[in-house]
């Protein structure tokens, strides 16, 4: 195929650096945009009757929010159980705080909660806390956030709370003992290499002396050996 005019040759290399700048940066964007709900490395949470327990929800995104809307929603273990909305409200941006919105058919639950939101260095934290649990409460607690600066980007995050008597006394009895022998096993290796080592030392020693006496022996016996010879060398006067 014949080459092109030489503005051909210069444009075409431009027009491949720009499509490949454009990519990387669209997948960056994609990347630090997105929104995120978090409820902490455990969600599984055990709360005594009575007490009161906090459910964490934080959720952050790298190009900043504003006019969130968030809400908390109640459902039990039963995956067909209908929703319970807990909590509602709105917040402007980060300097702001949120403003709850009115819940109709409000149940005996709402009497006991309460929105602790604080802003934090990259994040928001919409933790939301339940007074004076009941064992009716164990179920499933879902905080979803929708973020209007990312084209209303939805995420969502679940805490499994689970209201319990009162909690098991672990056993360690099993572990106690494991750790025991695995220690006893491991003294008694070092206690071995000590007597070994000792023991070498010891015998090193032992032939580091034989040596110095069957070095001084060989020298005695030649200097005695040697005086004979001139006893013997020397002529009768």
């Amino acid at each position: 195929m014949p080459a092109g005019p030489p503005w051909e040759r210069e444009l075409f290399p431009c027009i491949r650096q720009s499509w490949l700048i454009v990519t990387l940066a669209a997948l960056l964007v994609h990347t630090c945009v997105s929104l995120e709900v978090s409820v902490g490395k455990n969600p599984q949470i055990k709360a005594r009757n009575g007490t009161d327990v906090s459910l964490p929800c934080v959720f952050m995104t790298c190009i900043g929010f504003e006019d969130v809307t968030f809400y908390w929603e109640y459902r039990t273990f039963n995956l067909s159980s209908p929703p319970e909305l807990l909590y509602h409200g709105t917040l402007k941006n980060k300097k702001s705080l949120p403003k709850p919105v009115e819940i109709p058919n409000k149940s005996y639950r709402h009497d006991r909660i309460q929105l602790f939101p604080s802003n934090e260095t990259k994040d928001y934290n919409l933790t939301l806390v339940l007074r004076d649990v009941e064992f009716d409460d164990s179920g499933r607690y879902i905080c979803y956030v929708k973020n209007k600066k990312e084209k209303d980007a939805k995420s969502n995050a679940t805490v499994y709370l689970t209201v319990v008597d009162k909690f098991e006394v672990v056993d360690n009895t099993l572990t106690l003992i494991i750790v025991s022998v695995v220690g006893g096993v491991i003294g008694l290796l070092i206690l071995i290499l000590i007597i070994k080592k000792t023991v070498c030392f010891i015998m090193k020693k032992n032939q580091d002396k034989k040596k110095d006496c069957l070095v001084s022996s060989s020298v005695n016996d030649n200097t005695d050996n040697a005086s004979k010879q001139e006893a013997k060398a020397k002529p009768k006067a």
